[in-house]
């Protein structure tokens, strides 16, 4: 795949199937390794990017966000190592640092970040998700995991997750990208999922704030500032996204736009674009 020098690529993926994805529990901010399936569908994201240049990686704090990222890469022809970057103290920044300039050349940056989490689920991490729809009502579940300002007991409301994850995007990601450099982004459904209304909609020029449900608009100001840029058919598809795991979404940043561009190698079917309705 060819790049123009005014062009840069960004690719976002979910990771491959955890352990509590394939025991059907709420992870949130738990920290879960791959499954077999789950490793196999980041070695094929992989497959599927191998010829999109990438300058530096971006993951959540959580293992199955990384192994992701790690696997997708060894897939890459271009052969270069992902070396995770210890910027913790200035002690493990030195400990960590490489001195040889062929060797950096041949290497790719990750960096891991909190705010890329998963939403904080509080209370029903770790608690069967088909039972929790029959304790408290599907009604109730469905307004934990898809509103936009209701929290789950002791969790993260959407709203808090979007906030931190796009946050992040503006301050570190979107300044690779406006440089020239090609960014992977390996995190999670909600947090990719901020991510993704903010760059199909609004560039970073327009909004400072997205809202995900018409339902819970409080403020009559956003509320004006939203529906003005997202119809209501929109606004509900938001609400309704669900990522597909391990599969990569690429997006182009080109003359001050970000284009959708659909998963790579994918099928013209639904899930083209890595995400489907539930």
């Amino acid at each position: 795949m060819h790049y123009c020098p005014d062009e840069s690529a960004l690719i976002l993926i979910r990771h491959g199937e955890s352990m509590w994805n394939e025991k059907n529990l709420f992870t949130g901010m738990v920290d879960v390794p791959l499954t077999k399936k789950g490793i196999e569908e980041a070695i094929e994201a992989g497959k599927r990017i191998s010829n999109i240049p990438v300058d530096i990686i971006y993951t959540s704090a959580l293992i199955r966000a990384q192994m992701t990222a790690m696997l997708a890469l060894t897939q890459l022809r271009c052969k270069k190592v992902p070396i995770i970057m210890h910027n913790e103290s200035e002690q493990a920044e030195v400990w960590s640092q490489i001195y040889s300039e062929d060797t950096m050349k041949l290497s790719i940056p990750v960096v891991t970040a909190w705010q890329l989490n998963e939403r904080m689920y509080g209370e029903l991490q770790g608690l069967n998700k088909q039972e929790i729809a029959e304790r408290y009502g599907k009604k109730q579940v469905h307004e934990w995991r898809r509103s936009y300002g209701v929290s789950p007991p002791n969790g993260e409301s959407l709203e808090i997750c979007s906030q931190r994850a796009v946050a992040y995007f503006r301050e570190h990601i979107e300044p690779q990208l406006f440089s020239g450099k090609h960014v992977l982004v390996a995190a999670h459904a909600n947090s990719l999922r901020s991510i993704i209304v903010y760059l199909d909609k609004l560039t970073s020029q327009e909004v400072t704030a997205i809202f995900l449900c018409k339902d819970y608009f409080q403020c009559k100001t956003f509320c004006w500032f939203i529906t003005s840029y997202l119809p209501s058919c929109l606004i509900d598809q938001v609400i309704s996204l669900e990522l597909s795991n391990g599969i990569p979404m690429l997006y182009i940043y080109k003359e001050g736009k970000f284009i959708r561009r659909g998963s790579p190698v994918g099928s013209k079917e639904a899930g083209v674009y890595a995400y489907s309705r539930v």
